[in-house]
């Protein structure tokens, strides 16, 4: 089920600012989201930004997701601190954790003439590729978007598009820790299992190394180069509103 997919190299005409974020509480993250989607849509971000992080522990619910794929209830879930968090992005219910690499890009869509099922096929392209980068061979799925090792999850995808501008991402299992997915049906599938990369790999695998693979899976998919940059400049403008990048 695995066909490569790589976005026309013509869509894009400057680099991608690239990111890299320390582990990170959901809710400060996704309104980051929002001012870089406003930013880019007024211009004031002249280009597309990824961002690359680790989530603290936090369940989301996207415009699918329900409170009956969370296997535990609403006591339990108070008692163990971890919140769940309804947001705008495709999808069902998942699971952020310490250990998974998340992969925000706030790209303007409609600028690049792109349709959106091509790019959530391509965020996926870049998942397979670089679970290849450890000879792990990670495939599409009818069932359900992402990516999968047989019957088990490796990476899921959700985004959402506001006036051209995508955001959210994708999730990809590097080495954190499956109790948490027991806790509800991922992404809204009974009977489906979670995998991680360290695990179908049978080694340990470093968190730095997967994200400039990455960064080389974007650069690949979508025939751009990536810049990184600090994050904390995302934070900041100029006298003129801009962002300082």
């Amino acid at each position: 089920m695995h066909s490569s997919f790589i976005i026309p190299h013509s869509s894009f005409c400057r680099p991608w600012l690239c990111a890299e974020l320390p582990i990170m509480e959901y809710q400060k993250t996704w309104d980051l989201q929002h001012r870089l989607v406003e930013e880019r849509v007024k211009g004031t971000l002249a280009g597309n930004v990824v961002l690359l992080l680790e989530h603290e522990p936090v369940f989301t619910l996207g415009r699918r997701g329900g409170q009956e794929n969370l296997m535990v209830s609403p006591e339990f879930l108070r008692r163990s601190g971890i919140p769940v968090v309804h947001i705008e992005r495709g999808g069902d219910i998942t699971y952020h954790g310490p250990g998974q690499l998340v992969a925000y890009p706030i790209v303007n869509l409609k600028e690049a003439h792109i349709r959106v099922v091509d790019f959530v096929t391509a965020l996926e392209e870049v998942m397979i590729r670089l679970a290849a980068q450890w000879d792990v061979e990670a495939e599409r799925d009818p069932r359900n978007r992402g990516v999968w090792v047989g019957d088990n999850k490796l990476g899921s995808v959700g985004i959402s598009v506001r006036r051209g501008v995508s955001y959210h991402g994708f999730a990809f299992n590097v080495h954190p820790s499956l109790d948490h997915f027991g806790w509800i049906h991922p992404c809204g599938l009974k009977g489906a299992g979670v995998t991680t990369l360290e695990m179908e790999a049978g080694r340990e695998i470093f968190m730095h190394e997967v994200r400039a693979g990455a960064r080389r899976c974007f650069e690949a998919v979508f025939g751009i180069q990536m810049q990184r940059i600090g994050w904390e400049s995302l934070l900041a403008t100029d006298e003129q509103g801009r962002l300082e990048t």
